[in-house]
């Protein structure tokens, strides 16, 4: 039997470089010279790094629990970004925001501005290295021109490197996304002003409350909602809204109740059920009312009682993950 001739590169292809071996199609054969497919090589760390989840990638951010809500709840939204050490020359302001047009990751405007969309779906399962690698990438553009999506290596900075830890988070909500144009701009492109209408009639109308921490109310054609996003461990949270609802007061007043809740990037977000007829600023009190109650609920160690154990049971079955 004849022996098998050694496979040659073909032309063009990836080389290994620095000791990095580039992202090939994963049945094509390994850069670094192995002669397996790269599935079945250096493809594995890839996938993996691609696969593995970060549960909390907001972490350590100012306003981590705000951070949650503009990826999860709200349609139009946008907060300025302060990075460590200041803008670089030629940016005079990064901002967050959390859908771009035609659903770009981000966007260098032409006056050297940055836009960084939360809303996008990502490569990696850490949405901080995800983002970060487009942030980055944003800065170095071309002004007038958006950035493309690619798949992120899997070692580099995170959000958490990149931005300034002692600075605050303060979302704007908007009730359009008129942001996308600058006010400077005669008019947006025919794609951006078709884009902005479609997004327009499918936004939810969102009001974040004053006085309490990521709680945010939104309106729908049935019934409207409140939910709040919550920075406390889960079990201690759900011990505490179980006290409360056993106890009778895990509402917001007449016609409004605790529905449940859901998991987002690591945090759990209680919701509400209100009335049709309850604006966001008929929420304020009762929601700083609440936070009250759920302060001293938390502090309290005592075993739950089997009212309140019947309570948390209930509230973990209507429970959700979305991250």
């Amino acid at each position: 039997m004849a022996k098998k001739r050694p496979q040659k590169k073909a032309a063009g292809a990836p080389q290994v470089t620095n000791g990095e071996v580039p992202v090939v199609g994963a049945r094509e054969p390994c850069p670094c010279g192995s002669g397996r497919r790269y599935k079945a090589c250096h493809g594995r760390a890839a996938a993996h790094a691609a696969t593995e989840l970060v549960q909390r990638p907001f972490e350590g951010l100012p306003g981590e629990c705000d951070w949650v809500a503009l990826r999860e709840l709200v349609p139009a939204a946008t907060a300025p970004l302060h990075l460590k050490g200041g803008l670089p020359d030629g940016v005079p302001s990064v901002k967050l925001a959390t859908v771009l047009p035609m659903a770009w990751p981000a966007l260098r405007r032409d006056d050297g501005s940055v836009l960084l969309a939360l809303q996008n779906d990502t490569s990696s399962g850490d949405l901080a290295r995800d983002l970060a690698d487009t942030l980055q990438r944003a800065l170095e553009a071309e002004p007038g021109t958006p950035v493309a999506a690619r798949r992120v290596p899997a070692e580099g900075p995170r959000l958490q490197d990149l931005l300034d830890a002692e600075a605050g988070f303060e979302p704007t909500v908007h009730t359009g996304f008129e942001f996308w144009v600058p006010e400077s701009a005669d008019s947006a492109s025919p794609e951006v002003a078709a884009s902005l209408e479609r997004a327009n009639a499918a936004a939810i109308p969102t009001v974040k409350l004053p006085g309490v921490q990521a709680a945010y109310w939104c309106e729908t054609p049935d019934k409207n909602h409140l939910r709040w996003v919550m920075p406390h461990p889960e079990e201690e949270l759900l011990d505490a809204l179980a006290r409360l609802h056993a106890a009778g007061t895990s509402s917001l007043g007449e016609d409004t109740r605790l529905v449940g809740s859901f998991r987002a990037h690591g945090l759990v977000v209680p919701v509400w059920d209100l009335p049709t007829g309850m604006s966001a600023a008929d929420c304020e009190k009762p929601a700083a009312a609440f936070a009250e109650r759920l302060a001293d609920a938390l502090a309290s160690d005592a075993p739950l009682t089997a009212e309140e154990r019947r309570a948390r049971g209930g509230l973990t079955n209507r429970q959700v993950t979305l991250s």
